[in-house]
């Protein structure tokens, strides 16, 4: 029997389905050091307007999630200030004006209570939502992600955030490896580098949904008649 929870959306490679009260949204690293200018992704020589584009449809998203009573999950790329967990290897790689546990202009760089680790204000999460602070690229390595899902009956993943071919693809194939099937929300997710999330895209959803299954936010508007009514 079909749950009257059930919701079935268009999408790529065919439909997806899922129930409310076994789903949660995943929003991926929308924070401060990633999406506005003077953070960690500008000083990298990244043009951070081409992800704070997709914010207010993140917004929405969320708006939806909390409607239809979704447990909602927001992580952060962050390490401890001593940065005993952040291997040499990702903390010297590639030649940035500024690194992880350097200073910058949001306070040190990719630290756990700086304030340019903060997610960003309109995507703030509310009281309830559980926050992970990830040190790796994907949302279950090192944290309870995995366990507080678990305990939920959580078996549907809908995922958004940044970036689309790093955090967000890591993640889903985390998910995959684990059993959840997931869907990637296409606006509202972004790369700095356009073509990058193309590819992704193409990825996640090739091969019958090797990865999981990718859809616009129009999807999930069309079944509930929610307007998309933000600022």
């Amino acid at each position: 029997m079909t749950s009257t929870n059930t919701l079935t959306i268009d999408a790529q490679p065919g439909p997806f389905s899922f129930d409310s009260a076994k789903t949660a949204l995943v929003v991926i690293d929308m924070q401060r050091d990633f999406i506005e200018p003077g953070g960690f992704g500008e000083s990298l020589g990244n043009d951070v307007s081409l992800l704070a584009d997709i914010v207010p449809t993140v917004a929405a998203l969320l708006a939806f999630a909390r409607k239809h009573h979704w447990f909602v999950v927001h992580t952060r790329e962050s390490h401890a200030p001593d940065l005993s967990d952040c291997p040499p290897a990702k903390r010297l790689r590639g030649a940035p004006n500024a690194r992880i546990g350097d200073a910058g202009p949001m306070g040190r760089i990719l630290i756990r209570g700086e304030p340019g680790n903060a997610i960003i204000e309109p995507l703030a999460p509310l009281a309830g939502e559980l926050v992970i602070d990830k040190p790796g690229k994907g949302a279950f390595y090192a944290t309870r992600l995995g366990e507080e899902l678990a305990i939920r009956g959580v078996t549907h993943l809908v995922f958004a955030g940044v970036t689309t071919e790093v955090c967000v693809q890591t993640s889903m194939r985390e998910a995959n490896d684990r059993g959840y099937d997931s869907l990637l929300i296409e606006d509202a997710t972004a790369s700095y580098f356009p073509a990058f999330k193309k590819a992704t895209l193409d990825m996640v959803r090739s091969q019958g949904g090797i990865v999981g299954w990718t859809a616009p936010f129009s999807s999930l508007i069309e079944i509930d008649g929610t307007t998309r009514a933000w600022k």
